[in-house]
């Protein structure tokens, strides 16, 4: 009797959390290469499961794919995980259990176009060993995406005429993506191929329960829930769920009344909950009705909140414009960063643009400084995001706060890392790529959270990408500049350039780009410094000539910084031939080289009427 036979006639137990339950033995590695670095361990949880009762146990491959297996370099040895997996669950099941092959979600958010076909062929390459090895069926799970899911469910109905189990995970009760009901999703899950729709993670019993509460029974496939144990707690470095299997007995004939064929556990559960879940399914009948509570979904009609400044992209596309950058202070003190900003404002820049801890060096914090910049002086602030400092929730509240504020142009950069900063010790975050954090900022000018929930109103985010022309194959860096376009990129700008050449060489090989681009310009401030930013600094090369002429110098200050303004204004003839676009970057706070600079600009317009 196959898996869904089984299901017609009563409720199947799933077993409970693996990484969880190997975490709590002190496993602090990828879980999935304990299939072949200590089979022996895997086997035991799996006995554990079934000798509580469970009888479909699932494969330890939930991340057994290339994109996840990439980054702890054991993308070679997918095919010899996901084998030795459904060996060792064969193993544990004795006959006793329906062993089914774990295909984890791989998009934390909304799916990318971009990436649909690589995620695809991960599926398939992982899929495609389960099935040879002899898997009763494929369960996918822990889909934040309805169209990853979709996706990952069309594939498995094509490659396989298996019982197909499907669970997605809500961010919120009875909603995936912030917008569909649940019920949607397992209709069009359901619809692809699934013969099991239900949930997973995220959620402990007492949310999920009430997200299938909102579920009429279906014909078309049963219903399947894997609770967490609860949420979790943080302790001492180490993650703790409360143990309370008492309290999934009790939710376990809950979920049997409202459908759910298929009782499993997620994070956090044990042994004891599974055994909790199969002692109330023998006794607990099923049902063929149940009293529907719908949950509404609010309509997307955000509220729109007008811009008071014209955005940098439209601007400068109509005429010359300046941006500046002065960077936030490390000390506490900010009077001379203020004296600075209303020097520029002062001066007529359209922005005064603020990095964000560069270098992964702490300073004080952009977003404080680009309010007070906008309130106390009334200039335009442009705040650099970096993903390096934070994670997904704290560059969402990031953006929310700006938006709170007013301050609506941004540049989204992925950031330096922190080893070569203050605190080479501390985390560089990167839960997302500049790419990807230029769609979710897009995502928010939606009024769409990143989890897909509504915010009420659309952000108003002009958003700036960073290009760096100093490469070897600026064809290459086109073509990532074409990707940031497609990921939602309004503008562009670059890395400082010290060639003229490469100012013209830019203009002719993106004279196809119709997104505009403020080009780099920083004044030499000696010889140590042109030497530094040529040899250390990513991103930034030097002619000889510049180098020589800085060089010349000597320790003169006056004349290294005549020399260096000299520079940039030859550098700046050049690219207003070519670009409306001037972004300066002041060095060391040296405003008054920047101020120099843009009133340089203003009078070569001037002139031209």
């Amino acid at each position: 009797m196959n898996l869904l036979e089984k299901l017609k006639k009563e409720t199947l137990v799933g077993d409970g959390a693996m990484g969880t339950l190997l975490y709590e033995q002190g496993i602090d590695q990828c879980f999935e290469e304990v299939n072949i670095t200590d089979p022996n361990r895997i086997i035991d949880a799996h006995r554990a499961y079934v000798e509580a009762g469970a009888n479909v146990i699932q494969t330890n491959t939930y991340a057994a794919n290339r994109l996840k297996m990439d980054k702890y370099g054991l993308a070679k040895r997918i095919t010899e995980i996901n084998r030795s997996a459904v060996y060792l669950a064969r193993q544990a099941a004795e006959k006793k259990a329906y062993v089914v092959g774990t295909v984890g979600g791989i998009r934390r958010f909304q799916m990318e176009e971009e990436n649909l076909r690589e995620v695809e062929c991960a599926f398939s390459e992982q899929m495609n060993v389960l099935l040879e090895e002899g898997v009763d069926g494929l369960l996918l799970e822990t889909f934040y995406d309805l169209e990853e899911a979709k996706m990952a469910v069309g594939l498995a109905r094509k490659l396989t005429n298996l019982p197909i189990i499907a669970n997605v995970s809500l961010g919120e009760v009875g909603v995936l993506n912030g917008a569909i009901p649940v019920s949607d999703a397992f209709s069009q899950l359901a619809a692809v191929g699934a013969d099991v729709v239900g949930l997973n993670c995220r959620m402990g019993p007492f949310h999920m329960l009430r997200s299938f509460e909102s579920v009429p029974l279906m014909d078309q496939a049963y219903f399947s829930a894997y609770p967490n144990a609860s949420l979790p707690d943080y302790r001492d470095g180490r993650f703790f769920y409360q143990s309370n299997p008492d309290y999934f007995t009790d939710m376990g004939e809950k979920f049997i009344n409202q459908g759910v064929r298929l009782l499993g556990g997620c994070c956090g559960t044990t042994p004891a909950h599974i055994r909790a879940f199969s002692d109330v399914a023998k006794r607990t009948k099923l049902v063929e009705e149940k009293v529907v509570r719908p949950i509404t979904v609010q309509g997307r009609q955000m509220i729109q909140v007008q811009r008071k400044r014209k955005p940098l992209p439209e601007l400068v596309k109509t005429r010359k414009s300046v941006i500046v950058e002065l960077d936030p202070p490390k000390k506490l003190n900010t009077n001379k960063f203020m004296l600075g900003a209303k020097a520029l404002k002062d001066a007529g820049v359209d922005a005064i643009t603020m990095a964000d801890n560069s270098l992964a060096s702490p300073r004080v914090d952009n977003l404080a400084l680009g309010a007070m910049v906008k309130d106390q002086i009334g200039a335009r602030p442009l705040v650099h995001i970096t993903c390096r400092d934070r994670n997904m929730i704290g560059l969402q509240s990031h953006l929310m706060g700006l938006h709170a504020l007013g301050i609506d142009d941004v540049l989204a950069i992925t950031g330096d890392p922190t080893k070569i900063g203050d605190f080479p010790g501390a985390t560089s975050v990167y839960d997302v790529s500049s790419f990807q954090l230029i769609s979710m900022i897009k995502q928010l000018n939606e009024g769409i959270s990143f989890s897909g929930k509504e915010l009420g109103q659309k952000a108003n985010f002009s958003i700036a990408a960073a290009f760096n022309p100093n490469v070897r194959h600026l064809d290459r860096a086109v073509q990532r500049m074409e990707k940031k376009i497609e990921s939602g990129a309004d503008y562009f700008m670059t890395q400082p350039i010290y060639s003229q050449e490469q100012i013209e060489a830019l203009y002719h090989e993106t004279k196809h780009i119709d997104k505009p681009i403020y080009i780099g310009i920083m004044p030499l401030t000696g010889t140590r410094n042109a030497e530094f930013l040529h040899n250390e600094v990513p991103g930034i090369k030097l002619t000889d000539s510049i180098r020589q002429v800085m060089a010349a110098c000597g320790d003169d200050q006056k004349a290294a910084t005549k020399e260096g303004i000299q520079i940039a204004k030859s550098l700046i003839d050049t690219t207003l031939e070519y670009f409306n676009g001037v972004y300066l970057i002041t060095p060391f706070l040296r405003y008054e080289m920047t101020v120099e600079l843009t009133h340089y600009i203003e009078s070569k317009e001037l002139q031209k009427k």
